[in-house]
């Protein structure tokens, strides 16, 4: 991401100058708006940018009608939100929309600085989170197993349908003939794909601790059990 992107939303003339200036001197690429409006226009049809800060009290488009067209265009685009007119309320609510943090006129340069260099750290996390998703997912795409065979083409086959339900699976087989490889592509291939995958070894769980570990236990439900345990099934 190098550097980053940074649209700077002010309407006066001296902030926004400012906030440029401290920025570029940063080395981030900056664009400026002079308006809200002018800043969704260039959501429209530029786009791209890593983070937007933006006034909050600015006339017709306010700061968080930007907040909330960003989200919805770019979800990982982080908002910082900047007004002399602090509240607890409007604080609260801006978060709740989505935005990365609140910052209160006045502030010193260095206070604005921080607060871009995490939240511009948090999208790189998130734009490296969502890559190796999808990595995942295209490892574990159907296309990428291996076997030709009739019976190989039947389990294909049926695990490409099943993906599409909300059926629960249980995949059998000998050791080694890839009930694991099979269970993660019908997991990664359907709605759930978001989810967790978790996989246990029960061969390795002693039979006693089996109900333990997939369900839980409440503290002292057996010798050994000195606190509350969430199963992996929860």
């Amino acid at each position: 991401m190098e550097n980053g992107k940074i649209l700077v939303v002010e309407d006066q003339d001296a902030m926004r100058e400012s906030l440029m200036i401290a920025f570029r001197d940063e080395g981030y690429q900056v664009e400026i708006a002079v308006s809200g409006e002018e800043a969704i226009q260039k959501l429209g049809s530029h786009g791209g940018y890593d983070l937007i800060v933006t006034d909050l009290k600015m006339k017709k488009v306010d700061g968080l009608e930007v907040l909330k067209l960003a989200k919805s265009l770019y979800p990982s685009t982080e908002v910082v939100l900047i007004t002399a007119y602090g509240t607890i309320s409007t604080a609260v609510q801006a978060i709740r929309d989505g935005a990365y943090d609140y910052v209160t006129k006045p502030f010193r340069h260095q206070e604005i600085l921080k607060v871009a260099k995490k939240a511009l750290e948090k999208k790189s996390l998130k734009d490296r989170v969502r890559y190796l998703e999808g990595e995942v997912r295209d490892k574990y795409k159907f296309e990428g197993i291996v076997g030709n065979s009739n019976v190989m083409l039947e389990v294909l086959k049926v695990t490409s349908q099943v993906c599409r339900t909300e059926s629960t699976v249980l995949v059998t087989g000998e050791s080694g003939t890839g009930k694991e490889l099979i269970a993660r592509a019908i997991h990664y291939n359907s709605l759930r794909g978001d989810g967790p995958f978790v996989v246990i070894n029960c061969g390795a769980l002693p039979e006693n601790l089996q109900e333990s570990e997939l369900f839980g236990h409440m503290r002292g439900a057996f010798t050994g059990a000195i606190k509350d345990k969430v199963g992996l099934f929860q």
